[in-house]
């Protein structure tokens, strides 16, 4: 089988997957599944191509990977109906985005595995990386409304471990300052205010109240638990663009009564950690021994053996003889 331009090199990943003693599957299909969502949309070529290839290789492979690789799909719209249902996913509407199906296994477990209801539930344990926060990210404020509409339903049924609440205390405080912002228009206090409450960085709050869409600001907004009439309060006075629109205030207040908590905390928990990936590599050296060069840089400089004063000086005579 040829493989896509969009699936590059992988015909040579699958002949090294045949050799024996390398196996290079769990590799192979989280690669696969990355390439796959990096896309908008694809062509029938290409989806059958992504089909054949990921079912050959989802029971194949480890818990750990398939879990990644739902977790990956259940947020992505229009995954392959197969592959959600070989996952344990299925669609729950023809219009509809996909939801985990809780009681159907994606697969019989294999010996020496324990009993499905003596398994830890994956709704907490699956944390994310900063590699995957950072493509969730950067996924979501890539997509429209409608895309961004279908994550957020489905980041509530991914196993995916959401950030902790925001304590109540803390919560309301912010809430009444953001009010106070919003009537007076002052988006910059606004998203200082919001930054300090959910823990973000001056950049990301920015980006996530500056937003044109309003979804990130929906999110923040539930995040914190804030009551629906005084998001929609926000809506209408924070930015004129924004609240000057009937059809935008609606559409964000219709998305906001349906958006649950777990998944405004879900994605939090992926803006918080695609900052770390992008302090990481800010500050990854860039040789594997450009720390010590750098200590050996900064170490004391070595003291002569022969101090100033310390030498002898030889005295000659009148008649040039040494004394």
């Amino acid at each position: 089988m040829s493989t896509s331009p969009r699936f590059p090199g992988f015909d040579g990943l699958m002949t090294l997957s045949r050799r024996e003693g390398v196996d290079i599957r769990p590799t192979l299909l989280r690669v696969l599944t990355d390439l796959y969502v990096q896309a908008g949309a694809h062509s029938s070529d290409e989806e059958r191509q992504f089909v054949e290839l990921a079912t050959r290789l989802i029971d194949q492979v480890d818990d750990a990977t398939r879990a990644a690789v739902r977790a990956r799909l259940a947020i992505y719209p229009g995954a392959p109906v197969l592959i959600l249902e070989q996952l344990g996913l299925r669609p729950s509407g023809s219009d509809e985005p996909a939801s985990l199906v809780r009681d159907v296994p994606a697969r019989p477990p294999s010996a020496g595995t324990e009993p499905a209801d003596t398994q830890p539930s994956m709704q907490s344990t699956l944390a994310m990386q900063p590699k995957d926060a950072a493509e969730i990210h950067d996924m979501f404020f890539r997509a429209n409304g409608r895309e961004r509409a279908a994550i957020l339903h489905n980041l509530g049924e991914t196993p995916l471990k959401p950030s902790p609440r925001i304590p109540e205390t803390r919560a309301a405080r912010a809430i009444e300052t953001l009010e106070m912002a919003a009537f007076a228009s002052d988006v910059e206090s606004f998203a200082i205010e919001l930054g300090e409450s959910l823990i973000l960085p001056a950049r990301m709050a920015a980006q996530v109240v500056d937003d044109a869409g309003g979804e990130p600001l929906a999110c923040a907004a539930r995040a914190l638990g804030m009551p629906s009439a005084v998001f929609q309060r926000i809506l209408l006075f924070l930015k004129p663009e924004m609240g000057s629109s009937v059809q935008t205030v609606y559409r964000l207040s219709r998305l906001y009564d349906n958006l649950s908590e777990r998944s405004a905390l879900i994605m939090l928990a992926a803006w918080r950690g695609s900052v770390m990936a992008t302090s990481r590599a800010k500050h990854r050296p860039m040789l594997y021994d450009d720390e010590r060069q750098r200590a050996r840089g900064a170490a004391l400089p070595v003291r002569s053996e022969v101090q100033p004063g310390a030498a002898t000086v030889a005295r000659t005579g009148t008649d040039g003889s040494r004394r």
